[in-house]
């Protein structure tokens, strides 16, 4: 049985969604769902572990909520 960490499982997930965002720019989680491919669960996992570490922006838009990367430029850290 292989075992999987925490951090391997939504480490993952939040590296795709940090992709998607620097590729297409702010996104709602809708729009982050099928940019990745990810279920909305999955999304919002990586979406929080993304905001705890300060990673990601969010703002109202109308009745959207919108998240964006904040305004200078990152590398997604290969190795966090």
């Amino acid at each position: 049985m292989i075992e999987t960490t925490i951090e391997e499982i939504f480490g993952v997930k939040a590296g795709m969604v940090w992709e998607a965002l620097n590729h297409k720019g702010p996104s709602t989680v809708a729009e982050l769902t099928k940019a990745t491919s990810l279920s909305r669960e999955e999304v919002f996992g990586a979406l929080d572990w993304l905001g705890r570490e300060d990673k990601i922006s969010v703002e109202m838009r109308g009745r959207a909520r919108v998240f964006l990367l904040p305004a200078s430029p990152l590398i997604w850290p290969r190795n966090a």
